[in-house]
């Protein structure tokens, strides 16, 4: 057919009217970039998009080559994988189809090689629930909680990835955070925005590609979050490397793993982390709270003990400097 596969023409056709997908030429901003947000059915096709444009043809069997025009699968190739029709999943990108079943989203997650995450994801896209956003409140109760946590960093986050509430030790971590006129406390903002970010963390890919999978998950769960919204219209209008990790449709829900943070006063540290969550009455996730620590009798527990030091030192008055300013007061969201 010329080179061009029939799934693919209406993308061709839909881009020249306007209608529907990205333009052809990469612009500085636009929509399509953020996947409709606030429209479920545009952001269920743009992940759709992205999902398949990650998949190689011949991991599933299929032929690859030079030739082919499309990055990943063709429409008409995913459709014959998940067992559906083509025009029904066009439908689907399109946003014209609404409510697949359980066993159509099933097919789809096998065909794309979905993890579990991205499969809950997937069906949260196709879901007709539209919950509020929850309210990331710090109870004095996490508060006591962070504290008790003298030697170990932590801090809490909302869903936008805002940091709500810290611990001393947590809050000297990544620098700043104790004041508000030093660096935005949105993890998110720090990262993209702020070239500081890329010395904090020596794997910066790594920690902007978790911060944009966990925004998509929010954004799929609260599609009517206006601040939200905003955020990452804000990022994706202000920064490439946003833009660019938003189109290969990654997702993640933060769990446990490892992070390695630079400090200017003690150096590279390689740290473990848990996520601990807090639930709504309803079930959904209102704080995480970030825990690190260094494993034993290691030069990274050297340097972790070392800054527990310092960071008492600067919010203990007798020790502090005599020019020291007050502490930030640590829970802008706190009782």
């Amino acid at each position: 057919m010329n080179g061009v596969e029939q799934g693919e023409r209406t993308t061709a056709t839909e881009r020249r009217t306007g209608t529907a997908g990205a333009p052809a030429a990469p612009a500085a901003h636009t929509d399509d970039e953020v996947e409709g947000i606030g429209d479920a059915r545009r952001a269920l096709g743009g992940f759709l998009r992205a999902r398949r444009g990650r998949v190689a043809p011949e991991h599933v069997g299929l032929v690859g080559g030079r030739r082919r025009r499309v990055r990943g699968l063709r429409r008409e190739e995913l459709a014959q994988l998940a067992g559906i029709s083509v025009d029904y999943y066009v439908r689907l990108e399109q946003g014209r189809a609404t409510q697949p079943s359980p066993e159509v989203l099933d097919a789809l997650a096998r065909a794309l090689g979905l993890d579990a995450a991205e499969h809950r994801h997937l069906i949260t896209l196709a879901g007709t629930r539209r919950a509020p956003a929850p309210t990331a409140r710090v109870s004095p109760l996490i508060q006591q909680i962070l504290d008790s946590l003298t030697r170990l960093p932590a801090f809490a986050t909302n869903h936008r990835l805002d940091t709500v509430a810290w611990n001393d030790l947590g809050a000297e971590l990544v620098g700043g955070l104790a004041d508000s006129s030093r660096r935005d406390r949105n993890n998110a903002r720090f990262l993209f925005l702020d070239p500081a970010s890329r010395l904090v963390f020596p794997e910066w890919e790594e920690r902007a590609e978790d911060a944009v999978g966990q925004l998509r998950v929010s954004a799929g769960r609260y599609p009517d979050d206006a601040e939200l919204a905003t955020l990452i219209t804000e990022l994706s209008t202000h920064s490439a490397d946003f833009r660019r990790i938003w189109a290969t449709g990654k997702v993640l829900v933060c769990g446990a793993g490892h992070k390695s943070v630079h400090h200017p006063a003690v150096g590279s540290m390689h740290l473990d982390y848990e996520t601990l969550r807090v639930p709504t009455p309803t079930g959904d996730t209102a704080l995480e709270i970030h825990v690190f620590r260094a494993r034993p009798n290691t030069p990274s527990a050297t340097a972790l003990s070392h800054l527990a030091t310092l960071a008492t030192r600067a919010t203990t008055p007798d020790l502090a400097p005599a020019d020291a300013r007050h502490r930030t007061p640590r829970s802008p969201t706190g009782d």
